[in-house]
C-alpha cells in the first residue's frame, strides 16, 4: 500500500519543485523604477552578478536607471576599478534626451573624476564616444545601452542592442567611464551608493 502512494507523492514533489523554480526565476530580477534588471548575466563566457542598481536624478527628474555588474561583488570604488574580468554598466533611459547632451554629460563626468595627467590619453576615446552618441540623435524612454569591459577586447558600447564598432582598447578608458558614477565627484551620490550595493 505505501508503494502505491509513492508516485502521487513524487508528482507532488515535482509540482512543488517547478513552482519553486518559477518563483526563483521571478526573484532573479530587481525592479528599479519599473525597469527589470537580472540578478546575473552571461558576458563572454563569464557569469556576472548585479553589484547594485539605482536611478540617476537631475534636479527632481529621473534620467535613467543604471546597473553595475561584476564577477565578484565589490563595495568600494577602488575594488570596482581593480576587479578582474569582464564588467558591465547597463543603462535604461527613463526620459527622452538628446543623445548629444548625454554624451556631453558623460564627458563632463570623466573630466571631473579623472586625474588631469590621464586626460590627454582619454581624449581620443571620449571623441569616439561623443561621436557614437551624436550618431544616435536621440535616446527615448525605454532605450537601453550597455558599456562593457571585455579583457583582451576593450570597452564595447552597445546601443539598443547594436554593438558599436571599434572597441576602445585601454582599460584606463573604461575606468574613467566607471568613475562618472563611482568617482570622487559622481553624477549622483545616491546612485553611487546604490551601484556599490549600499
Amino acid at each position: 500500500m505505501p508503494a502505491l502512494s509513492l508516485p502521487p507523492l513524487l508528482s507532488r514533489i515535482a509540482v512543488l519543485a517547478c513552482a519553486a523554480a518559477a518563483l526563483g526565476a521571478s526573484a532573479a530580477q530587481v525592479d528599479v523604477a519599473g525597469v527589470k534588471l537580472n540578478d546575473t548575466l552571461e558576458l563572454r563566457g563569464s557569469t556576472l552578478q548585479l553589484n547594485g542598481a539605482g536611478v540617476r536624478y537631475k534636479a527632481v527628474f529621473k534620467v535613467y536607471t543604471a546597473g553595475f555588474y561584476v564577477e565578484k561583488k565589490v563595495s568600494t570604488p577602488e575594488e570596482a576599478l581593480a576587479a578582474p574580468g569582464p564588467k558591465r554598466v547597463s543603462i535604461t533611459m527613463l526620459r527622452d534626451i538628446e543623445a548629444n547632451e548625454l554624451g556631453k554629460l558623460f564627458t563632463k563626468g570623466v573630466e571631473e573624476n579623472s586625474p588631469k595627467s590621464e586626460m590627454v590619453n582619454l581624449i581620443p576615446g571620449l571623441l569616439r564616444m561623443g561621436q557614437m552618441f551624436a550618431d544616435q540623435k536621440q535616446l527615448k524612454t525605454g532605450d537601453t545601452f550597455t558599456i562593457d569591459w571585455l579583457p583582451g577586447t576593450g570597452t564595447l558600447v552597445t546601443v539598443r542592442g547594436v554593438p558599436q564598432p571599434d572597441p576602445i582598447k585601454e582599460q584606463a578608458f573604461f575606468n574613467a567611464l566607471l568613475r562618472i558614477w563611482l568617482g570622487p565627484t559622481p553624477a549622483d551620490w545616491k546612485l553611487k551608493d546604490a551601484l556599490l550595493g549600499k
